[in-house]
């Protein structure tokens, strides 16, 4: 009733839907912000959840206009259409801030209390599509702002008035990352010192530490002791590596910010490696690598994959944005060139086009990585004893058995052993900007051992060791020359176990529910005739890799994506199955009635869980807002 009386009497009256806009507009109210008094500092004791939350792409858009046209060169600010109170699925349009103050909301209500820390990867400023509207530097840096006030307003402590150390502001950690439209021109990041590194300096001072807001002055990256002493997360700077970024060039060449970041990361990995700590790797543009799609210079993707390679008893993993697709990738140690990586050894430029990804383009992409798995080294089909019992007699289980132990061994030999450490596994979320629907993940990991969130005296989070600076100072010297100089990461110790990545210990990820917002179903309500308050909004679980069948991950190791990129690989389009079944039938009209019959029906039912399981990784790219139809067109996907 209070908020009906705000309104002015004939918006009340001739368009009730109104009321419920205005108050998605309102910010969370005093009472629920932290309304719980039990929730402690998080530098002091806190029992763990062993979950955290990963937001990425939000592109909140004060212009955009409710019942707006949708089409490219209106951008949701102009004419008549579709537009709705809460978004424009399915567009290219930005998040209304109807949206942002909902998501929070929602946040506030289902996660708040549940989450030990938050990652943020990036591009909370609205996209630079409307040329009657361009961008300004206050109103990318005031966007920004407004998303530090909405995870203020969730996260925020109540009892730190007089409090002066900004970084003791939350309930939890909060860790932020540079996006492609953070800045101004988007995608041209120049090296650091800048404008940027120093605005967004202040902008995260509640988020950096004290003892790192140098170097990120220096070059925008940082990283925070999540759990102190445990587990840190690495904000790491991608527009150093953006392939659509014109002002560096690369990794490899020691003048280049994208070279001192790796440097800078090589010694932290090895100081947490000395500490015993582990390591989430962040940041927005993911290290995507395909024939059509290369988002990294090939000297970024090198050394990357490098340090993976040799830091993979502390990496956990590496999460990123900006593609707005759910999906995951793989990086092959097989395929480093040590050559690339100094830059003795030239490669070619990677194309600075425009940086569109649209459904056509993110098709030919997702289509690619599947052609890429279908070569991913394949295990042996018999997988237990017990399945070769059932094929031979008794007295011919020895001999088959030596066979499939040597093939077995032969596949972990090309995959790297027992837990595939020849690989490591990037992981993309989709966005909360409803290019599909908004989306967000909750991450659940091992917390063994670790039960709480301590400050034990080991929060040391001093940039550098004395003898790496040292090291830092000595190879300082040829920043000046062209001479190549590559202080190569010192791989695990011989008697090391495999890392969190690769065996389930403390900090592995276990896996990971996925939220998303039916627009087109919450919109709609709103559009409805008489609605006198606000339809209910919320995020609704869309999967949960922990008891989802389809993906069968036990947990999120590299073997198991390992194997489930293998299955995808195995997926054949129509017209390439259409070939192949006419081989088949010549094949068997060599073969007997009955065998044929068999090998049929076996060869069919395996078909049907590959496409089904390629229709469902792709209709999780899209977090099933594309139609089915368009689904079958794209990917080749053959009618049920």
């Amino acid at each position: 009733m209070v908020l009906r009386q705000l309104i002015p009497f004939f918006l009340w009256t001739s368009a009730p839907q109104c009321l419920a806009h205005f108050a998605l507009q309102q910010p969370l109210r005093a009472g629920l912000i932290n309304s719980n008094p039990d929730i402690p500092n998080h530098s002091g004791a806190t029992k763990l959840h062993g979950r955290f939350l990963h937001v990425t792409d939000i592109h909140p858009d004060r212009f955009y206009s409710v019942w707006s046209s949708t089409d490219d060169d209106d951008a949701c600010h102009w004419g008549k259409g579709p537009a709705g109170i809460l978004g424009a699925e399915n567009t290219d349009c930005d998040s209304p801030i109807t949206l942002v103050n909902a998501t929070f909301q929602w946040i506030n209500d289902n996660l708040k209390d549940s989450i030990d820390f938050v990652l943020w990867t990036g591009d909370s400023a609205r996209h630079d599509n409307d040329e009657l509207i361009p961008r300004t530097d206050e109103e990318v840096i005031n966007l920004n702002q407004l998303l530090v006030d909405k995870f203020v307003e969730v996260f925020g402590k109540d009892d730190n008035i007089n409090d002066t150390d900004p970084t003791n502001d939350f309930t939890i950690p909060l860790v932020p990352n540079f996006g492609n439209n953070d800045i101004l021109p988007h995608n041209i990041f120049t090296q650091g010192p800048n404008r940027w590194t120093k605005t967004y300096s202040h902008l995260w001072r509640k988020f950096i530490p004290e003892e790192q807001r140098h170097a990120f002055e220096r070059g925008g990256w940082f990283f925070v002791e999540v759990i102190p002493g445990k587990l840190a997360v690495f904000s790491l700077n991608t527009l150093y590596f953006f392939s659509s970024n014109v002002a560096v060039d690369g990794c490899a060449d020691e003048r280049e910010p994208g070279y001192e970041q790796f440097e800078w990361l090589r010694i932290q990995l090895q100081f947490l490696r000395q500490r015993g700590l582990k390591a989430i790797l962040t940041g927005h543009v993911p290290p995507a690598r395909t024939e059509s799609k290369q988002s990294w210079d090939e000297t970024c993707w090198q050394k990357y994959t490098l340090w993976l390679q040799q830091y993979r008893d502390v990496i956990v993993g590496g999460l990123y944005g900006h593609m707005n697709i759910d999906h995951f990738m793989l990086q092959d140690s097989n395929q480093i060139d040590m050559d690339v990586v100094t830059g003795e050894r030239e490669t070619a430029k990677t194309s600075r086009k425009k940086n569109v990804f649209s459904i056509e383009s993110s098709a030919e992409y997702l289509t690619e990585l599947r052609y890429g798995w279908s070569h991913l080294p394949d295990e042996f089909e018999a997988n237990s004893v017990g399945t070769w019992k059932s094929i031979w007699p008794a007295s011919e289980l020895w001999a088959n058995n030596l066979k499939r132990k040597s093939k077995h061994e032969k596949f972990l030999d090309q995959i790297g052993g027992e837990w595939g450490e020849r690989y490591s596994a990037t992981l993309v979320g989709a966005s909360i900007v409803p290019n599909y629907y908004p989306t967000m993940r909750v991450f659940e990991y091992n917390t063994t051992k670790v039960e709480r969130m301590s400050n034990d005296g080991q929060t040391n989070q001093n940039p550098l060791s004395p003898a790496e600076l040292e090291e830092t100072k000595d190879h300082g010297k040829h920043r000046n020359s062209k001479k190549r100089h590559l202080v190569k990461p010192k791989p695990p110790s011989k008697s090391s176990p495999p890392g969190p990545a690769y065996s389930p210990q403390t900090f592995t990820l276990l896996g990971y529910s996925q939220y998303f917002a039916n627009l087109t179903r919450i919109n709609a309500a709103f559009a409805s005739p008489g609605i006198s308050a606000a339809p209910e909004f919320s995020y609704e679980l869309e999967y949960d890799t922990k008891n989802d069948t389809i993906y069968g991950l036990s947990d999120l190791t590299v073997r198991n994506y390992i194997d489930l990129a293998a299955r995808i690989g195995k997926f054949k389009p129509v017209e390439d199955r259409l070939r192949s079944d006419t081989c088949e039938a010549v094949e068997a009209d060599l073969s007997t009635t009955k065998k044929r019959k068999h090998r049929k029906k076996k060869h069919h039912k395996k078909r049907k869980a590959i496409s089904r399981l390629w229709y469902t990784f792709v209709n999780r790219a899209y977090v099933g807002a594309k139609d089915d139809d368009e689904l079958r067109d794209q990917f080749g996907l053959a009618e049920d």
